[in-house]
């Protein structure tokens, strides 16, 4: 299969899965605990007023035909209002996106070498070293973000006051504006980040190095770091990116909590308030733009390891 036909279809299928997403999303939407006319109109509205309100807010059409509506919009670019003053979902996602993907880059920027290390250097020398290193990222994988984020917070900030336990960003402004306001986000995320792609990277080395072609090269005398540049790591390339994208895909997930936890103004921070006020095409639109880059990035991750030649050149 040449590579553009393989692109091609992996465009396809994510295209379709992104359209079974987006109809997932809008039918979740819709069960939602909790009523949007009653937080627009006030709980005190009369019946006129929220049959009113609920016209105007398109509710009382059926729900296919509200989701044909809002998908014909998002073809266009228009992914509708929201409830909640009016705003544009595409103006709240053009403030608040790049914040997030700020806080994204930082951490894997931050995650990626040291993962990297880590499973390179657990993957080749087993033992008591990968055993405890094994048990560390699988113990801190499976603590929740925001127990980690706590923790955090106690000893960084509360114990040792080398942070401010509280870090407001101006109205208007940018984390860039206030740093410090990215160290405990960045660190949180990377923990749980850290823990996954060690894991994920040490599998792959560890294959990688069990592999016949590998243990050709030890019998013709290549040892060490030699053995790992030339021949290991090659072989590995391929489900490192594999590892690298489920990570970027994991932080997204992760993301959404952790903004939440120290009140960063990020894509899922608004996520969290569209939710808590019903404002049912603003969580419709965010929760769908972050499924789409969720799919990228896998996308992305299995395109280079296309080209990295992991699935035919794995096990050579």
């Amino acid at each position: 299969m040449s590579l553009i036909v393989f692109v091609g279809r992996r465009l396809v299928g994510a295209a379709v899965l992104l359209v079974v997403l987006s109809a997932v999303i809008f039918a979740a939407t819709a069960v939602l605990p909790g009523d949007a006319v009653s937080a627009v109109a006030g709980v005190d509205a009369s019946e006129a007023q929220r049959a009113e309100v609920r016209a105007e807010l398109g509710l009382d059409r059926p729900a296919a035909a509200r989701y044909a509506a809002w998908a014909a919009g998002a073809v266009r670019g228009d992914l509708g209002h929201g409830f909640v003053g009016d705003r544009p979902v595409t103006d709240v996602l053009a403030t608040r996106l790049p914040n997030s993907l700020l806080l994204a880059g930082l951490t894997l920027a931050v995650t990626a070498p040291l993962a990297a290390l880590l499973g390179l250097w657990t993957g080749l020398r087993g033992g008591g070293a990968d055993r405890f290193v094994s048990t560390a990222a699988q113990i801190l994988a499976a603590v929740p973000e925001f127990v980690v984020a706590a923790l955090l917070v106690a000893v960084l900030a509360v114990w040792l006051e080398l942070l401010p336990r509280v870090s407001v960003i101006p109205l208007g402004g940018t984390p860039l504006d206030v740093p410090h306001a990215l160290i405990l986000p960045v660190l949180t995320l990377g923990a749980v980040g850290l823990a996954v792609a060690t894991r994920l990277l040490r599998v792959s080395v560890a294959d990688a190095a069990a592999t016949p072609y590998c243990e050709a090269a030890r019998l013709n005398g290549v040892r060490g770091v030699r053995l790992a540049v030339r021949h290991i790591l090659p072989n590995a390339a391929g489900p490192a990116v594999h590892a690298l994208a489920l990570t970027t895909g994991a932080l997204v997930g992760s993301a959404v909590v952790v903004e939440n936890v120290f009140d960063y103004p990020g894509i899922g921070r608004e996520l969290q308030l569209a939710v808590a006020a019903r404002d049912i095409p603003m969580v419709q639109g965010i929760a769908t733009v972050l499924a789409g880059v969720m799919l990228a990035v896998l996308l992305t991750g299995d395109i280079c390891a296309r080209l990295l030649g992991a699935r035919e050149g794995h096990g050579r």
